[in-house]
Formats: structure tokens, C-alpha cells, sequence
């Protein structure tokens, strides 16, 4: 998962708000020149060395008055109105792939989105017209790729939905997602849900009734999964670090947590989120919107880097 920078030279358009963007470069000392789109179509004319911004219409007036660093339904509706666009645009052609900045739920609900997060809304966008797609979210970075069964609900919530189509599904998925990288055998750890992998049954049973049929189906369609194994070792196993090859080539993880904490250990500055299972490539950075740093011009853009490098990656 390493981010040569000459990956960047992919040609990019933000979307979003011009002004707040002309703040923003102003902010964090961007000294060169801004230019606004009328639409995606020029940016094939662009002058090198600019920052291309598309405003989509119906941009909410008044963002720049927004408080920075705190929720506001002005800013979720703007997000929403964003994502929806550069996901149009790339179904219309105009665009390879969509790279979305952190976003914060609480501000997506203050303005009536339905969605929990990108990974919903961007599967239920891919779905217009047409069956809903499944999807998954897989955090990455140099040392560890992890891929998650369930994402945002509540763990109890998460416990319910382990069965053994889900965590089928999230095994084919993978396979599918890491033959697409150029790992042309991937090594697939499964990672239980419960202390020990459960014991047997002893400390819960999920690992018998849902996650070891699963394993054993996806065995008998060629995919080399193996597992339940103890969640609290087995991301230790799979790390490739120098010195110590990992065991496998991607983590199945049960819920968000037990997966995105070891990645994240590891160090957000590299971590990338991409999402499976779409049918076009979306990533993104490993972290949240630090509303703590907002219009410092501090913020640490390492992780956005490295999710627009592993995008024009993808499109290779």
C-alpha cells in the first residue's frame, strides 16, 4: 500500500464550495491560483499548476458564516450535495473515480440525511436505477489491510448481523478485491467475533453457527480462507512489517472496531478506506474531520495523499 507521490499527477477537481476552498487554500499558505468550473468538461484544458474546484448547483448559501469546528446542518447538507454529484459525474462519464474527504455523521443527520455514513450513501447512489450493490469497507495501509463484515450500527447491532450469507459474502468480496490488486493467491484470515474465537462455544457460538460454515463454503469455491482465529493475534499475524512477513494478505473482521483499531494503531498518516464492492473506485483518508484543527491549516494531509495515490492505483 506504499503512496509514490508521482501517483498524484492524476488530473483532480475538487468539489465543493469555492469560496470555502479559496479560504481554505489561504489558510494553509496554497499560493497557487484557484480556478472555478462551470462543469467537469474542462477539465481537460486545464493549465497546469492550478487547483480545480466544481461548484454543483444547489450549494447551500451562508458556509462561510458556519462555526468552524462544529456541527452544522449548512455543512452536512453541502457534504451530501457533493458526494451525490461527484457520484453522477462518474456515472455520466465525466470522472474515473471519487476520492471523499472525512465527513461528520452527526452534521449528515442535523441536515436530514438518512445515511449513516459515505460507505451507505455511496452504495444507495450506486443502486439508482438498479439492485442494490453489496459493499464493504476495507481500511489499508503499508503493513495490514483489514475488511469489515459489518461498519456503522451499534455492536449489538453488529452481533445480530453476523450470519453465515453475510460473512460469505464479505469472504467473496475480499477475494475478488485483492485478485484486483495483483495478489494472484490471497490469504484470507478470518478473525472471530468473540474472546478466543469462542472456544469452541464456550465463550459464545457465533464462530460455530455463522462464521466457520462460512469458511468452510468459501474453502469449497476455491478461496483460500482459513479461520476463526482470536481476534486479539490474528492482526498481529497478518502484519507485513519488515522482518516479519505476514501470514495472510487481508483480515475478515467481524465488526468496526476489532478490525479499524489495529490499522489505525499502526498509524493514520498512510491508512486508506476503500470501498468494495462498488462499481466504480472510491477511497478515502482513515480519519475523521478534526474538528479540533479546523482553520488552524494544521491538519496533516498524509492520509488524503495516500487515498488519492491508492485511487489512480486502482484505475491502473
Amino acid at each position: 500500500m506504499a503512496t509514490p507521490e508521482p501517483a498524484l499527477a492524476a488530473t483532480l477537481c475538487v468539489v465543493g464550495d469555492v469560496a470555502v476552498m479559496r479560504r481554505a487554500m489561504a489558510w494553509a499558505g496554497v499560493k497557487r491560483p484557484l480556478l472555478s468550473l462551470t462543469g467537469l468538461d474542462e477539465i481537460e484544458t486545464l493549465p497546469p499548476g492550478c487547483v480545480a474546484v466544481w461548484q454543483p448547483a444547489g450549494m447551500p448559501a451562508g458556509l462561510l458564516d458556519c462555526p468552524m469546528g462544529h456541527i452544522d446542518a449548512l455543512a452536512g447538507a453541502a457534504a451530501a450535495l457533493c458526494i451525490e454529484a461527484a457520484v453522477q459525474a462518474i456515472q455520466a462519464g465525466q470522472a474515473d473515480a471519487v476520492v471523499t474527504a472525512p465527513i461528520h455523521k452527526e452534521a449528515l443527520h442535523a441536515a436530514g440525511i438518512g445515511y449513516p455514513g459515505h460507505t451507505e450513501m455511496l452504495q444507495a447512489l450506486a443502486a439508482r436505477g438498479g439492485d442494490v450493490v453489496p459493499v464493504r469497507m476495507m481500511l489499508a495501509n503499508e503493513e495490514l489491510r483489514v475488511v469489515l463484515v459489518t461498519i456503522h450500527c451499534s455492536l449489538r447491532q453488529a452481533i445480530d448481523l453476523i450470519s453465515v450469507e453475510r460473512v460469505l459474502e464479505t469472504l467473496r468480496i475480499a477475494q475478488r478485491a485483492m485478485l484486483s490488486f495483483g495478489i494472484t493467491a490471497p490469504r484470507i484470515a478470518v478473525a472471530g467475533l468473540n474472546p478466543h474465537a469462542g472456544e469452541g462455544g464456550l465463550f459464545g457460538d457465533e464462530e460455530v453457527r455463522h462464521i466457520a460454515p462460512a469458511i468452510a463454503q468459501a474453502r469449497a469455491e476455491g478461496i483460500n480462507a482459513s479461520g476463526p482465529y482470536a481476534p486479539d493475534t490474528v492482526f498481529m499475524r497478518a502484519r507485513d512489517a519488515a522482518g516479519h512477513p505476514g501470514e495472510f494478505d487481508v483480515v475478515v473482521a467481524m465488526t468496526h472496531d476489532h478490525g479499524l483499531i489495529p490499522v489505525k494503531y499502526l498509524g493514520v498518516e498512510q491508512g486508506v478506506n476503500v470501498t468494495l464492492g462498488l462499481p466504480f473506485v472510491r477511497t478515502s483518508p482513515d480519519h475523521g474531520t478534526a474538528f479540533d484543527l479546523a482553520g488552524s491549516g494544521l491538519a496533516d494531509p498524509s492520509s488524503l495523499k495516500a487515498a488519492l495515490a491508492q485511487a489512480a492505483r486502482m484505475l491502473v
